[in-house]
């Protein structure tokens, strides 16, 4: 499908053909992909839509008893294995939860209804899935990413390939993250479905708020093809007054200026706030757009946009409740002035209209406006980590650990012990890889690669002391053990 191999030497392909995921995401830029197969009227609708599912189980040393020799295995696998223990009776329910958007869509559109989803598969799960032998659900999702009488309905969103948060990931991971998932992708689909891919999906809705860290993420998204990029509602701030956006269900301009001066920027779609899992499951979105008219951007009146992202599979009210309540609101909204859409046919909408970027109203990442008050962009990075320090000294509420949908959670505070080994590994592998240039293609590079991906995987620091800090720690150490010995 794609001329590329999904595995090679036992390892899925994550680097070794940048130049044609480069020239593939590059190729469709500037065309309208989605709006020419939409079939919804943009023009006679007052407000629209959108949901997104993100999907994600890590990878765990767990396959054997003893940590340190055990198989690295999805914790799915896990799971189906141990099913006394927790909520792991779920498994089966998961599997289920992963495949049965390629159930939904194609029965809708059979109906003659105009059902709309974005996914974000993170690739430690699909590698996982695919090595449980899992492949219905590879078989269901090919169908309605490749056919064309479905593809229009989903809008894949791009992610880091180890579900690695930005804020403490190191700027040359985060770029290898954002490329080895597109790698994998376009193995698994082709590259005519990767050419399609517009939006970026932050692992934990994770924003960079350091201007340096902030650019460089902008900046990787940008070069690797992104147009778009989801945002929580309260990790932005209008540059401004430093308050929050006011019109949050119109796509914005995330401006990131670094202590250098230069600036960059990406168009922004606003995920609100709210209990995730529940507003999807229930489809609040729907609801809340059908209370909406059109709004402005400069003179021309658009339909807003309610989007919402959730976990696809966890919790009761996504495994019970979505199914039904999906179908329902699909049924209800098709043909209707309040249509479900995805965000990129969205946006082909509003420059079909003559809308471009410049035009949006602007964001910065959260906190920053307390930092250029305190300095002007260009003073340099000594003068950033001065005013930062000043700063943390005088606001107790001042941080650059970034923003996330789990703002009580800090990635970074007490996890040094999963931090520390997660920095050297980073610096070995740039040290003797990167640096060294060792080709992508090769088994060593594409080896040490999944290690040190998989051990930034954000589950490490989610769930707190314990096993799972253990699982993370023990992947760094594989992955500084193939660095030292195998170079």
């Amino acid at each position: 499908m794609s001329g590329l191999p999904e595995y090679i030497d036992g390892l899925p392909n994550i680097s070794g053909s940048e130049a044609l995921i480069e020239k593939a995401m590059k190729d469709n830029q500037g065309n309208a992909i989605f709006l020419p197969e939409s079939g919804i009227d943009f023009s006679s609708i007052r407000s629209a839509c959108a949901i997104a599912l993100h999907m994600q189980q890590p990878l765990i040393p767990a396959g054997g008893d003893d940590l340190h020799t055990a198989g690295i295995i999805s914790n799915l696998q896990y799971m189906m294995e141990h099913q006394g223990i927790g909520d792991n009776h779920n498994a089966a329910v998961f599997h289920w939860c992963y495949k049965r958007m390629g159930d939904f869509l194609p029965q809708l559109f059979n109906e003659g209804k105009q059902p709309r989803v974005m996914l974000e598969y993170s690739g430690v799960l699909l590698h996982g899935l695919r090595k449980m032998g899992l492949h219905d659900v590879f078989d269901n999702l090919k169908r309605i990413t490749c056919d064309p009488n479905y593809r229009h309905g989903v809008e894949w969103l791009g992610c880091t390939w180890g579900h690695a948060v930005a804020p403490s990931t190191p700027v040359q991971d985060f770029r290898l993250h954002v490329k080895a998932w597109l790698h994998h992708f376009a193995a698994i689909f082709g590259l005519e479905a990767v050419s399609r891919i517009r939006g970026f999906s932050p692992a934990e809705m994770a924003l960079p708020n350091h201007p340096d860290v902030a650019y460089e993420f902008v900046k990787t998204l940008k070069e690797c093809g992104y147009q778009w990029v989801l945002v929580q509602e309260h990790t932005v701030e209008r540059p401004d007054k430093g308050w929050g956006p006011e019109n949050k269900h119109l796509p914005h301009r995330l401006i990131c200026t670094n202590s250098k001066g230069e600036s960059i920027s990406i168009i922004a779609i606003i995920k609100t706030q709210g209990s995730d899992t529940k507003l999807v499951a229930q489809m609040q979105p729907y609801y809340e757009a059908k209370s909406l008219s059109r709004w402005k951007i400069g003179a021309k009146e658009v339909p807003p946009l309610v989007t919402q992202i959730a976990d696809g599979e966890n919790g009761g009210v996504m495994m019970n409740e979505f199914p039904g309540k999906y179908m329902d609101a699909v049924r209800e909204c098709a043909g209707s002035d309040v249509p479900l859409v995805n965000a990129t046919e969205y946006l082909e909408y509003l420059f079909s209209l003559g809308i471009t970027e410049k035009d949006l109203p602007e964001l910065q990442p959260l906190k920053q406006k307390q930092i250029w008050d305190n300095m002007k962009p260009g003073d340099g990075p000594e003068k950033l980590a001065n005013v930062i320090e000043k700063l943390k000294k005088e606001d107790h509420t001042f941080h650059m650990d970034g923003g996330s949908w789990t703002n009580n959670i800090s990635w970074v505070k007490g996890y040094d012990n999963v931090l520390g080994p997660m920095e050297k590994v980073s610096s070995l592998f740039n040290e003797k890889v990167l640096k060294a240039g060792i080709a992508p293609s090769e088994h060593r590079y594409r080896n040490a690669l999944f290690h040190l991906l998989a051990s930034q995987t954000s589950c490490y620091r989610y769930w707190g002391q314990g096993i799972w800090t253990d699982y993370g720690q023990e992947i760094c150490r594989r992955a500084h053990d193939i660095l030292t010995y195998d170079y």
